[in-house]
Formats: C-alpha cells, structure tokens, sequence
C-alpha cells in the first residue's frame, strides 16, 4: 500500500463522497437522492436487500457509472474522471468462479497488479519485491506456481486480493466476494481483509451476511433504491433500518460471527 497521502486526503477529505446521487436503468430508478462518506481508512459495509442498487452504488463509488443527477468524487477528482487505476483494487461478482478457467498461475495473476506501474513495459525489481510481498502477506507464497483454476475458491480470493496489494491499492473494493465458499474460508478471508483494514487500507464490502458486516466493518451503509442507515455497527444492531430496508417478512442471512 503507498505511503503517498494527497493534499485532499491530508485535509481529512471523505476518500469518495457521494452527493444526493440518483440514478435508473432506462425508466428504472436503482437509487434516488443518496448521500454518502467513505473516509480514509475506513471499512464500508453494503448491506440491501438483493436488487437494491448496492453493486450499482459501488459502481458509481468506482467511476465505473455515472450519476443521472449528483455528483461522486473519488480521491477529490470526479469518479467517471479518475484514472489512477493502480489505487483501487477491485473483485467484482464471480471474480473467483472466472478465474477457474484462466491459464495463469498465482504469480502470473498477481503481477497483473504491477501493470499499471512498471516503467518502460519491464518488471523492476521493486516490481518483483511487491509482487512477492502481496503473496506472502495473504499466504500464498507456497501456492505462486499453481494454476489459479486449480485452487479452492478461497485460495483464489486471497489471489485476488494479493493483486490489488501488489498495485499498492489505497482502496480495496470487494462485491459479495465469498458466494460459493465454505465457512472455514470465509472466516479466514475476513480475518485477513480486517487485518489489512487495520494496517490502514480502505475497504468497501457488499456482503449479505450482516454478522459478517456488523463484526468486521467500522461503517454500515444499509440501502434499498434510498438510504436507510449510514453509520457504525453498533448504532446500526439498535436501529430499525434493517426491517426497513428489506421488509418485514423477509429473510436476512445473519450469523454470529463474533
């Protein structure tokens, strides 16, 4: 992770903001009149109902959509206008069920983080320092030869996890990235992301696990189409915002994680 800090972030600017933001699919509306904060070494939990704008939200939060109305600024700079891709780390929905069928290895993967930053098309040997640095700080040192479709699903997440800290991400943005892993893994995976929250690293999760949330993240952000709920877990076990959000009647995935 850069220990570069920009003037915004220095000041104690929000790392994304988004203002009164509202935003549909043709005549769909996804969300309407959103406002809110990601600071700085923060960790975000997304929690909605499914269908509820959370992927949608992230994209916006990402510069990889644009507000119908409101505005989004990501490290001070409009979000659809960033292009400092190195700083982000992203693993979108099925990132891991993909990789099943890429012709890589671990270390193929994680160099991939490097792209952005290698001069002149070459590997420098800071490089290669990162490179080894990422997989050995999620645990995947003995594992950078293997095939990434080789691997468990919770191996291959760390994979991805360790390319984002190799392009030494300042943000790691993560979209319900345990679907489809078995409980001993995502116990470990959430270990090592509130680890790496802890060393600094911002984090935003989807995730519809609210123990998962609750346990691990600093802020919550509970959303369907409209906010619901911005604030820290504590607050957030006390309010009604969940019924709110999801319904009454409806099922909430929810576990004691603690």
């Amino acid at each position: 992770m850069t220990t570069a800090t920009t003037e915004r972030e220095r000041a104690g600017d929000p790392l994304i903001s988004v203002d009164d933001v509202t935003f549909g699919y043709g005549e769909i509306p996804v969300l309407e009149s959103v406002s809110i904060d990601v600071e700085p070494g923060s960790f975000l939990g997304l929690v909605g109902p499914n269908g509820s704008g959370k992927s949608t939200l992230l994209d916006l939060m990402l510069g990889l959509r644009r507000p119908d109305s409101g505005t989004v600024s990501l490290f001070g700079e409009p979000a659809h206008e960033f292009d400092a891709g190195e700083r982000i780390g992203y693993v979108a929905q099925d990132a891991t069920k993909a990789a099943r069928d890429m012709p890589v290895t671990v270390r193929e993967v994680v160099e991939m983080g490097r792209y952005p930053r290698r001069l002149f098309g070459r590997f420098s040997t800071a490089d290669r320092r990162a490179v080894e640095e990422a997989l050995e700080q999620v645990g995947i040192t003995d594992l950078a030869s293997r095939r990434v479709g080789r691997l468990s699903g919770g191996q291959r997440q760390r994979v991805f996890i360790a390319r984002a800290l190799a392009s030494e991400a300042d943000l790691l943005a993560l979209d319900e990235p345990t679907v489809g892993v078995d409980a001993e893994s995502r116990e470990e995976f959430y270990s090592l992301i509130h680890e790496l929250n802890a060393t600094g690293l911002t984090v935003i999760l989807i995730e519809h696990d609210i123990g998962v949330v609750t346990t691990h993240a600093t802020d919550i952000a509970c959303i369907n189409r409209q906010l619901y709920f911005d604030g820290n877990p504590e607050e957030f076990v006390e309010t009604d915002a969940l019924s709110q959000a999801y319904g009454k009647d409806q099922h909430v995935l929810q576990h004691d994680h603690r």
